[in-house]
């Protein structure tokens, strides 16, 4: 704690006070948002983990059926098969206000057909991977759109504990103490001036009592 620059008057407290007051309300309104944003930060972060592990399972199945369907395939076939698609994938990224926190949305437009191969030279095991491909493709989509709004929030979240630690451990302390203080001071200006006053009548009482007695 350390205490302000300030002159220790009346106008000085008044106006300390009322910082102190501003602070306070303004920490308790971080700390509540400090709260939500963790909450919905766990939130995000165990949807992230349960969606990677779902891609991770799905990756290692996709990767799994292309090694089946090359199995029953030439290079040759396979490469050129998959050589020419003729499917197009857009994708679309807006954003969202979660308690002060942009988050991106994702969205996708397909257009075509994934699978642009004919019939001759490949087989239904090429057919099931791509597929799986393709449901996985939107899946890891997905999943960079919550690990992206989980980036946010911890940024967000990070800020906001900074703020919150430095209003309370800093600024609303320096200000309380140098509330109490100046309240000391002009206690003690107080009470000096009353000594003085006390002082002064008992001078002319006592002045008065020797000119009656004169």
């Amino acid at each position: 704690m350390a205490l302000l620059n300030v002159n220790p008057t009346r106008m000085a407290l008044m106006d300390l006070k009322g910082r102190s007051k501003s602070a306070k309300r303004g920490h308790k309104l971080l700390k509540d948002k400090q709260d939500g944003l963790m909450q919905q930060f766990l939130s995000i972060i165990k949807e992230a983990k349960d969606l990677r592990t779902t891609v991770e399972d799905q990756l290692g199945n996709v990767f799994q059926k292309f090694l089946l369907a090359s199995a029953w395939m030439s290079d040759a076939k396979m490469e050129n098969a998959l050589s020419s698609p003729q499917a197009k994938i857009e994708l679309e990224v807006e954003t969202k206000n979660v308690m002060s926190v942009k988050i991106p949305l994702f969205s996708i437009k397909k257009t075509g057909n994934i699978k642009a191969y004919g019939m001759a030279g490949t087989n239904a095991l090429l057919d099931e991977a791509v597929e799986a491909l393709e449901n996985l493709f939107e899946i890891l989509v997905n999943l960079a759109q919550i690990e992206k709004q989980a980036e946010a929030m911890a940024i967000e979240l990070e800020t906001t504990r900074r703020r919150v630690n430095a209003l309370e451990h800093k600024m609303i302390p320096d200000l309380d103490q140098t509330v109490k203080y100046i309240k000391m001071k002009l206690d003690e200006s107080e009470r000096a001036g009353i000594i003085a006053t006390m002082r002064i009548k008992a001078s002319l009482e006592e002045q008065e009592r020797l000119e009656n007695t004169a």
